[in-house]
Order: C-alpha cells, then structure tokens, then sequence
C-alpha cells in the first residue's frame, strides 16, 4: 500500500491519484493529511506538498489541486527524458514535474474551460490545444509519465506492488446512416436522384438504380460482412446507432422503417449495440432520453453507452446530460480530423467537472483513431504507418486501442481502400 501525504485532502486531489495509481497502475493508495500518521507508515509513501517532511520521495505541488474554478495558467513545456511535460518543479523533487497536476489540466480538458474558437459544428479545435501545438498530440503522455513514475517508485520501493493493466482492443462503427440508398423513402429517394442527375453524378445514379432493383447491393450494408470480420480476428465490436428523427445533419433511415429495426436488431445478436447520439440532441435532454429509450426499445435492452454526432462535446453540459439520461460510459473522446489523444491519455477515466468540482459517475473511454483523419493520407501504406504509430504507442503502456470507423467510408471508393485498412488494422493491431 502506497501513503500519500498533502497539506489539504480535495476533490481534484482524489480524482487523479486514483487514476493514476488504481486505474493505470494498479497500486493501492491512501491519503493523509496527517503529519504523524504519514511519519508512522513504514511502507512506500509520497509527500506531496511545496516541502518535504524528511528525505522521503517527494513530489513538489503545483497549486492547480487546491483551486476552484478555473484561471489564467502558464503553460511551458519542459522534457522529462524524452518525455513532454509542464508545471516543472525545483531540484528537491523526486521528479522534475508535478505530474499530478498536469494529469488533471488534460484529463479534465481544463483547456477546454478557458476561451476559444470553435469550429463550425461547436467543438474544440485539435489546433487549440497544448497537446498540438506542442507536438505530443500522438502521445498518451499520462500513461507514459505514470511508466516512469512506477520506475522511480519502484527504486526507493522494490516491495511496491503493482498490477497493471492488460492492453486491449475496441473496435467501434458509427452508423449514422445506415443505407445509402435503401429504404429512404420514396420522396427523399426521388429527390436524392434528382439531385444526382443535376449534379451530373451518373455513376452515383446508375448505382442508385440497380439498388432500388435489388440488382446491386446498397454500399452502406456491410454489416455482415463486419460482423465476420470480427469473428474471425476476434475482434471485441461495439455498432454506435443513430436512431434519430430526421434533420439537417441527422438523415439515417426512418426510425419506423421495419428493415432498418430487424438491422439493428440482428447486429446486436453478435455485437454491443449503442446509440450514437443525434445532432439535434446535443443540448436537448428530452430528444436524447428519447433516442436512448426508442433504441432500448428495439433491442429489448438498456443502453448505457453514448458516442455523440460528428464528436460534438460542449464541456462540461454533454457529460452532464449524459449523466443526467443515464449513460455510464461515454465513447466520444477523441477528435474526428486528427489521429491522436485528445486527453493525453488511452486509459479510462470518469469526467471531472471543474464548475461543480464533483466526478461524475460516467466512465470516458478515449479514442485516438477516427477514419475520417485518414482523408488527407494519400495511400493505405501512410495511413497504416500512422496506425501502426499509435498502436505500438499504447501497446507500450498497456493501454485501451480504440478505433472508429464509419459503414459509410467502408462502402466508398477513395484513393484508400477503407477495406483494406480496416482489416489491416484488425489483423495487425488487435494484440
């Protein structure tokens, strides 16, 4: 068991040790923030103050931990053995930054908080954040700084236990539109024929002709041929659903359509099925409690998990009404058109809301790879040596590899072959 020892037992406090060490290290921790106590533990133990007590291992404290609310932080990135890091310390410290701090600056999204400009659809630019413009985007750098810190632990500590986690692999396909052209509708299939036919897009008509006579199947219904693919590498898969009323971003089959339910349906026979949450609910409780119980309803079992439209997050109102709704784990954490780790990190974590100071009871799983960030590849060889980059950087923590990838851009013709990455990425990257 593993003592620490600070001035002033917070919210903030709580949150990152126990990620850092029960959920990515796996040590067993207590606090104290009783001088006597900590002097009369005879095992591993950390201070974790502005000064040492003795000549124990000492981390010295930025004051982030013991604030409320947020404020103007100066960022300045230092080098830890190759390794990025911030809020550096002076040369009593048994290490030469206050990882605990800058843990909770990026697994809160902190950043995020402060003033910024947000793109078109309301999200957070990957452009904004430290982590980019300081070239670590593609580093879990929580995990790795925790690595060291287990190294260091283990120096002053040979008896410290610790059982760390095992790394695995996720597989995730968005369906927000589940067919192409398939079972629209007869006025938005006549309209979307028009529209190709004035767009000049014969291709796209003559494809959408031999659909709607079952001579040619629809682009978009892969899914069996997903759902072997899985089988076959053993793959664990997780098919995200929108199951929404029509609207300007939202244009999945209708809701009541018989083939689009009996789809979803046989799907959640061999995968978890989880609703990707609709545009339109973003800021609206009502049309997510709705979508969550209108999916439930058509699988005969509850939804827990949530993956929100084109990523949108507004921190911290979505975590909030996830919460709210009743979703345990959330799978949006990650940015659509840049591979990396938006929160520094490829282990789980709960959200920490700065406003209320409180962790709430719902569990984020980051991801760092979405297929539409493999748009600006030219080839499948540079896309899978970009795959390749994260993957073996969270093999090297044991970490959770998450991908999503969309049944749209695995039923289009690109100058990638989506079908190809995908496997490629299922037989290379799953272990």
């Amino acid at each position: 068991m593993l003592l620490i020892y600070t001035h002033k037992i917070t919210p903030r406090f709580s949150f990152v040790m126990k990620q850092i060490f029960n959920r990515i290290l796996g040590i067993e921790v207590q606090y104290t923030a009783k001088v006597e106590d900590f002097i009369k533990h005879s095992g591993a133990k950390i201070t974790y103050t502005k000064l040492p007590l003795q000549n124990e291992f000492f981390v010295r404290s930025n004051d982030l931990l013991f604030e409320q609310g947020i404020n103007d932080l100066q960022i300045t990135i230092k080098d830890w053995d190759g390794v990025p890091c911030f809020f550096t310390t002076g040369e009593r410290s048994s290490i030469p930054f206050d990882i605990f701090s800058a843990s909770f600056y990026l697994l809160s999204r902190y950043e995020e908080y402060l003033p910024h400009v947000k793109d078109v659809h309301g999200r957070f630019p990957p452009a904004e954040s430290i982590a980019y413009q300081n070239d670590f985007l593609e580093l879990p750098v929580i995990d790795l700084w925790a690595k060291k810190l287990l190294k260091k632990l283990k120096e002053r500590f040979p008896d410290l236990v610790s059982k760390q986690n095992k790394f695995s692999y996720t597989s995730i396909v968005d369906v927000t539109t589940s067919h192409c052209f398939a079972h629209k509708g007869i006025a938005r299939s006549i309209a979307g024929l028009f529209l190709d036919i004035s767009s000049f897009k014969f291709k796209r008509v003559a494809q959408r002709i031999s659909v709607w006579f079952n001579t040619e199947k629809d682009p978009y219904n892969n899914f069996t041929w997903l759902i072997n693919l899985h089988k076959k590498y053993k793959i664990k898969s997780m098919f995200f659903f929108q199951f929404a009323s029509y609207s300007a971003y939202d244009k999945n089959v209708s809701i009541n359509n018989n083939n689009f339910k009996y789809l979803i349906k046989s799907v959640s026979d061999y995968s978890t099925v989880a609703l990707c949450a609709s545009y339109s609910s973003l800021h609206n409780k009502e049309i997510l409690k709705k979508e969550k119980k209108s999916l439930s309803n058509v699988i005969n079992r509850p939804v827990h998990y949530s993956r929100l439209r084109y990523n949108r997050i507004d921190i911290p109102t979505t975590y909030r009404n996830l919460v709210e709704t009743e979703f345990t784990k959330d799978f949006t954490m990650g940015y659509t058109h840049e591979i990396g780790f938006r929160a520094s990190t490829c282990t789980p974590f709960y959200f920490y809301d700065i406003n209320l100071e409180v962790q709430h009871p719902i569990k984020i799983f980051p991801f760092a790879i979405h297929d539409y960030a493999f748009l600006k590849n030219k080839s499948l060889e540079e896309a899978d040596a970009k795959v390749k980059t994260i993957y073996e950087a969270i093999k090297n923590v044991n970490g959770s590899f998450i991908t999503i990838f969309s049944n749209e851009l695995l039923g289009e013709d690109n100058k990638i072959s989506w079908r190809n990455l995908y496997e490629t990425i299922l037989k290379k990257y799953h272990v």
